[in-house]
């Protein structure tokens, strides 16, 4: 990363979250003001933790859906960064208002707030997840047809496309980026949460669901931030589109392996079966990065270490006993 200031106030929606809340952390090092709206729904206060010389984020508590309650923050802005949304795939199965709701809905009052404030770029953390079930490994961003399996997957394509419309049509600089599964410290959702928490509730039987054979990319929320943050810096096309991933995959199987392993190596694993943990999950996700690695980037961690550091970091958050099981 480079250490050029942006031009002026910047706002990032869900920047309380886990990825959120370690781009505001770097953005205090480079923007004149950083403006955080939340509604901390997953997001934390405690997760804006203050840049150097004691520099902090203004935080404002509001729901998207309820622009009055935002839109000013977005005068004299300079880019805006849309992270808010919800975090939880499957949950969104079983709510099929929701993803609509806070990816679709949410975006729309975001571009329509920085339309009527003038700010020129807005960066986006679209997903893997727009691609479907891919047949061409690893996935590059011209893949097509996108065909999303899950109802976040549809919203953040549909998402996507307002972004470029909204470009287009109005003039703004719009970054895309879809993101492999991006795992750090304030993870709250996904596969190691979910295993952390059923070793927690019986540390005899670890359930894996599906056959434990999907294989998919983790990248550190450091590198996603790093990635977005170069990627912005060096490319300023009307529409720019990025994958943003790790160089290699990990199958559910070896996550939960090492997961068992955290905990004294003393539960057995099983496995509901099938090819996919879920309705609407995809089981194989590689991201091919070419474009990220032509502006100068790569990952510093591929997905076996940025699991490691996970779970190194969930086993001390939880007071996980190693040798001895899960703590209570």
């Amino acid at each position: 990363m480079t250490d050029r200031p942006l031009e002026g106030p910047v706002v990032v929606t869900g920047g309380a979250g886990a990825i959120g809340s370690v781009l505001v952390r770097s953005l205090l090092e480079r923007a004149s003001e950083v403006r955080v709206i939340d509604n901390l729904s997953s997001g934390r206060r405690e997760h804006l933790t203050p840049g150097p010389g004691g520099k902090k984020a203004l935080l404002t508590v509001a729901d998207l859906k309820n622009p009055a309650s935002y839109a000013d923050l977005f005068r004299d802005a300079s880019a805006v960064w849309h992270l808010a949304t919800n975090p939880d795939i499957r949950k969104g199965m079983s709510d099929p208002r929701l993803d609509l709701e806070e990816g679709t809905v949410a975006t729309f009052h975001v571009l329509e707030a920085a339309r009527r404030h003038d700010v020129p770029r807005v960066a986006f953390s679209s997903s893997s997840v727009v691609y479907g079930l891919a047949t061409v490994f690893p996935t590059p961003e011209e893949y097509g047809p996108l065909q999303p399996q899950s109802l976040y997957g549809a919203a953040k394509l549909a998402a996507e496309g307002l972004l470029t419309a909204y470009a287009h049509s109005y003039g703004l600089t719009v970054h895309i980026f879809r993101f492999a599964n991006v795992i750090g410290p304030h993870m709250t959702h996904g596969i190691l949460p979910d295993f952390f928490d059923k070793l927690r509730r019986d540390p005899t039987r670890l359930e894996i669901l599906g056959d434990g054979r999907q294989s998919k990319s983790y990248l550190r929320t450091e590198d996603c931030v790093a990635g977005m943050l170069h990627a912005t810096e060096r490319s300023r096309d009307r529409v720019n589109v990025f994958n943003l991933g790790a160089v290699d995959q990990i199958s559910a199987r070896e996550i939960g392996e090492k997961v068992v392993a955290a905990h004294g190596s003393r539960a057995r694993i099983e496995y509901t079966g099938g090819e996919r943990g879920w309705a609407g999950d995809v089981p194989l996700q590689l991201l091919s990065i070419r474009r990220m690695q032509a502006l100068g980037w790569e990952p510093r961690w591929n997905s076996a270490q940025a699991v490691d550091q996970a779970i190194a970091e969930l086993v001390e958050a939880r007071g996980v006993r190693t040798g001895a099981g899960p703590g209570t």
